[in-house]
């Protein structure tokens, strides 16, 4: 078992979940940069941020993404934030999953391929990613490579390669997505020996399976994203209080298996990140 330490995010409200499905679900700038304030309270490194239109719908709207910032940063809070390119899988053209780069995140999101995803079909073409990933380099911000199934793992080299994407790397496997790897043990273990030497890994996964691949994460000396993006529930048919308390759960389980949270500014050392955070 490691006794490293581990990078928690939270990923605190996604493009598909609504008011309806959780009433607690942040929605609004002001309810999503106080989720990220309380997420870091309780152990939160890191806060992976959709935004949402007037009618709660996904949204790439530079000015939500700037207010979020704002408002997180006007609380004293370090966390590092990620802001989402992804679109919500179609919902937006390509040119409008730039506009969060403008606000000076400290990582970006780089969805690295096409996929099936669900009812949709989620483009990434290499033009795009390319293109995305020159905005990132140019803009300073760190890509959190966002890895669906493996064949994705190849495309993010190919952008390393071109000197578009620099180390330490930074990957996020998304499992259980249907058209996706699964999550299990074995899909995550294949996953993780793909990688290249000295690769920084976090793993998250969507519904009940949230919290057991948090906990194989732990164990296997990696990283970990919960929250309410991911999985409404905190167990069997309860619905989870906040995403603060799914990330006080994952701090504990981390602490009592040897691994300290690290804080914004160890995370920032452990990433690379040579941006100012501000």
């Amino acid at each position: 078992m490691s006794s490293d330490k581990i990078i928690l995010s939270v990923a605190t409200t996604g493009s598909w979940p609504s008011k309806a499905q959780h009433p607690a679900l942040p929605i609004t700038p002001e309810e999503i940069a106080r989720a990220a304030v309380e997420s870091w309270r309780e152990g939160a490194a890191i806060v992976h941020v959709h935004v949402r239109d007037a009618e709660g719908k996904m949204s790439c709207d530079l000015a939500r993404f700037r207010q979020v910032k704002e408002l997180i940063r006007a609380q004293s809070c370090d966390i590092l934030i990620n802001f989402s390119t992804s679109g919500g899988a179609g919902r937006v053209g390509e040119e409008e999953r730039f506009n969060s780069l403008a606000v000076g995140p400290d990582l970006g999101s780089l969805d690295a391929g096409s996929m099936n995803f669900n009812e949709r079909v989620f483009l990434n073409p290499p033009d795009f990613l390319e293109e995305l990933a020159r905005r990132m380099l140019a803009a300073d911000v760190k890509p959190e490579l966002e890895i669906f199934d493996s064949g994705m793992i190849g495309n993010a080299l190919a952008l390393v390669e071109k000197g578009l994407i620099q180390t330490p790397l930074w990957w996020q496997f998304v499992l259980g997505v249907r058209g996706g790897a699964p999550a299990t043990a074995r899909s995550l273990l294949h996953l993780v020996d793909s990688l290249p030497p000295s690769s920084l890994w976090s793993v998250c996964a969507v519904g009940w399976r949230q919290l057991p691949m948090n906990m194989l994460a732990i164990a296997m000396g990696g990283h970990a994203r919960t929250g309410l993006e991911d999985n409404l529930y905190y167990s069997r048919g309860k619905l989870a209080q906040s995403n603060a308390q799914l990330v006080a759960r994952l701090t504990r389980i981390a602490r009592e298996s040897g691994r300290e949270p690290a804080t914004p500014a160890e995370a920032r050392a452990m990433l690379g990140l040579t941006n100012t955070g501000c």
